[in-house]
């Protein structure tokens, strides 16, 4: 014997709570979540061994596709060896992750409701996880709103934000992007709804009084040719769902970008 003792490492908790036993060094990471493949690009790109069919920021990334966010390849992920998964609450399956836990495969998913949530699970996933140090996008994105106001401040527009089509659905209570509108001084008409993400009948929502339409790109790709036209009296706001719904390095730039756009509404038709 060489006299060396094994130190077991006690597992860490995920933003879930879930304990995740995780390696004393991470090497290949496979991506669930189009923003946190961004994350881990811009941290360390190197890392990155699997990414989704969805993963389009930043240009160029080679890592291996291996799927959609709801029906990833869990076979070619294995195949991969990855030292680490990563994956979020409201982006993919449960089953799925069992799936890959079950393979012995640490997954750690990511919860995010809040702009304060977002910058606290990044860090943990970034210096935690994937064992980077913390990056200076990172710092650099919790600056850019560091000097806006909390959510419920100065808020001075009503707004629905519809999220897909056929049939309509839109932001509700509890959203990520609910909070960063607030903090932009937008307030979502339907935040208090029961639930995150409702269905509402077209009729309700031309009904419910809204100072205005925001409507992003993703998940559904509105334009201008494609969602003001079904609320005619209402100016709308063409956004990026990007900017609004990502958390990752985006952020530094989504305060700049999202009140522009909000201030470049498209005039009522009627």
């Amino acid at each position: 014997m060489d006299g060396s003792i094994a130190v077991s490492r006690p597992p860490e908790p995920d933003d879930l709570g879930f304990p995740v036993l995780l390696p004393a060094a991470v090497h290949r990471v496979v991506s669930l979540v189009p923003s946190l493949t961004e994350a881990v690009a811009y941290s360390e790109g190197g890392l990155l061994a699997g990414i989704t069919d969805w993963c389009s920021h930043p240009a160029g990334l080679r890592a291996a596709r291996i799927g959609g966010t709801k029906n990833p390849d869990i076979a070619g992920i294995a195949a991969l060896a990855p030292d680490l998964v990563l994956a979020n609450e409201e982006e993919n399956r449960p089953a799925d992750l069992a799936s890959l836990r079950a393979l012995g495969l640490p997954v750690w998913v990511t919860r995010v409701r809040t702009l304060g949530e977002a910058f606290s699970s990044l860090h943990r996933m970034i210096t935690l996880a994937c064992r980077l140090p913390r990056p200076a996008w990172l710092d650099a994105a919790e600056a850019c709103w560091a000097d806006l106001p909390e959510a419920g401040h100065g808020m001075v527009r009503t707004a629905i934000v519809p999220i897909w089509r056929r049939p309509w659905m839109v932001l509700g209570r509890d959203t990520f992007a609910g909070d960063v509108l607030a903090r932009l001084g937008v307030r979502n008409v339907y935040a208090g709804h029961q639930d995150r993400y409702p269905r509402i009948g077209i009729e309700q929502l031309r009904a419910a009084g809204a100072g205005m339409m925001i409507l992003p790109d993703e998940p559904y790709q509105f334009s201008a040719a494609d969602g003001p036209e079904a609320f005619p009296a209402v100016p709308a706001a063409l956004v990026s769902g990007r900017h609004l719904t990502w958390y990752g390095p985006s952020l530094a730039d989504a305060p700049a970008v999202l009140s522009r756009q909000l201030r470049n509404v498209i005039a009522p038709l009627a």
